[in-house]
């Protein structure tokens, strides 16, 4: 027996009363393929809660995750990319860089700000990977180098949240400098003792990899992580051999002793916190309490 009966034949509602989701509101996550609700990814900050797979955020969410209520200062803004070789592939660099402005609402591939995690000043720079694949280019280098500057000159510790398919090749040798700018721009926060966290998420990947993501005073990842230089299908085909299971994931990396410690997102608040008073010197800046 059917449980209801169609009295009119065909479709009576019109098109203008159909009522369709908003775009954003739902998403799949892409390890159970279950649905998720947008609210219920903001609560869980962003992680599936039926499997636990950590979906890919760019800074907007790191620093609602991070920063304790969502308030933080951005460091320079005002940075933009130029297109110093006139660059051109399947369409002008100009354009592209245009275009993914305009479509992402960022000025480049990396947002820095300034502000307060359990009440501990901090810096965060953090790379956006729907910027041209979080690829670094001049822009990036900058924005880390000015970004540690800042750390140095107000004894703020630093945090690195990198997420890139590596150096971004519409720059050419402007993007590779990057690495070793930034890597001597660590070495000076590291010579005025300021501590530096490098937080590797998905993917982590080639100039990135091998600069300054790897040069943290404590090198953490988000679980299932992919991080590493060159990718898997070119180190395979490079050494004709098959990988081992889950070459270049977080856990595969700190197996081999690349990183310290791999930490799920809902805890990295608390767990960077802890770090940064362990790093703290003693008689160093206290944290703010509402007391005070």
């Amino acid at each position: 027996m059917a449980w209801f009966k169609r009295e009119i034949k065909g479709i009576i509602t019109t098109t203008e009363e159909k009522k369709e989701a908003p775009d954003g509101i739902w998403n799949k996550c892409p390890n159970c393929k279950k649905p998720l609700h947008y609210s219920e990814q903001v609560e869980n900050q962003y992680v599936c809660h039926y499997c636990g797979f950590h979906l890919r955020i760019g800074s907007k969410e790191y620093f609602s995750v991070l920063f304790d209520d969502n308030q933080f200062t951005e460091l320079f803004s005002e940075l933009h990319s130029g297109d110093p070789l006139q660059f051109t592939d399947s369409k002008k660099y100009s354009d592209r860089l245009k275009e993914t402005k305009n479509k992402t609402g960022l000025t480049d591939a990396i947002r820095s700000a300034v502000g307060k995690m359990n009440g501990q000043d901090i810096v965060i720079a953090c790379m956006d990977f729907n910027f041209i694949g979080g690829s670094m280019g001049s822009v990036v280098g900058e924005k880390i180098a000015r970004s540690i500057d800042h750390s140095i000159q107000n004894k703020i510790p630093f945090l690195m949240i990198s997420k890139s398919g590596g150096a971004r090749m519409m720059e050419a040798a402007f993007s590779l400098m990057q690495m070793a700018k930034t890597s001597a721009k660590l070495a000076l926060l590291s010579q005025a003792k300021v501590p530096y966290i490098s937080l590797l998420t998905d993917p982590t990947t080639g100039g990135v990899t091998a600069s300054y993501a790897m040069l943290g005073d404590i090198n953490i990842a988000e679980p299932g992580a992919l991080i590493g230089f060159a990718g898997p299908r070119v180190i395979k085909e490079t050494i004709k051999k098959d990988l081992p299971k889950g070459f270049q994931t977080a856990e595969f990396v700190q197996e081999h002793g690349f990183l310290d410690f791999i930490v799920d997102r809902r805890e990295m608040k608390e767990k960077l916190a802890s770090f940064l008073k362990m790093l703290a010197p003693a008689g160093g800046a206290k944290e703010t309490t509402k007391a005070e």
